[in-house]
């Protein structure tokens, strides 16, 4: 180890020396380049079990996420299915209400023209028999104080 210090110590010397030279010689001091050595790697052929078992890895992992892309284009078609199977459903549902609707109308209107005279009738009829209660109360009444006149006057 002292011999190679020693021998780079020498080469710094020297290279110092080379430089101050230079300057002396009054030539413009043009700065060394450092070179870069590049690291090259021992390329070894793959031994052929690595490159099959590679290719197995790579068919393998396409097919499946071919059957994960299977699977979820068979959910949407299922959920589109369902979709069709509700909208169809609502349109029924809406229809059945549509007509329900325009039946109560139509029950409605026979109501109003054939059953209202009837009504009105027990409209009167109501009135009629809450006077004549009113009449029966007041006869009462009357009847009642007839009554005790009679005996005031029975009395005497």
């Amino acid at each position: 180890m002292a011999e190679s210090e020693s021998t780079a110590r020498r080469e710094e010397g020297t290279g110092s020396s080379k430089k101050e030279a230079g300057a002396n010689l009054n030539v413009s001091a043009i700065p060394e380049e450092p070179t870069v050595e590049t690291a090259t790697e021992a390329k070894e052929p793959a031994p052929p079990d690595v490159i099959q078992l590679c290719s197995d890895t790579f068919q393998k992992t396409a097919e499946y996420m071919q059957g994960e892309l299977e699977g979820t284009i068979e959910d949407y078609k299922l959920l589109e299915m369902m979709n069709k199977i509700t909208i169809t459903k609502y349109s029924e549902m809406k229809h059945i209400a549509l007509n329900l609707g325009v039946a109560l109308q139509d029950l409605n209107d026979k109501v109003n023209k054939t059953l209202q005279p009837y009504l009105d009738q027990i409209d009167q009829i109501e009135e009629n028999v809450s006077s004549l209660e009113q009449a029966a109360y007041r006869l009462d009444a009357y009847s009642k104080r007839l009554e005790a006149k009679y005996k005031l006057l029975e009395k005497r």
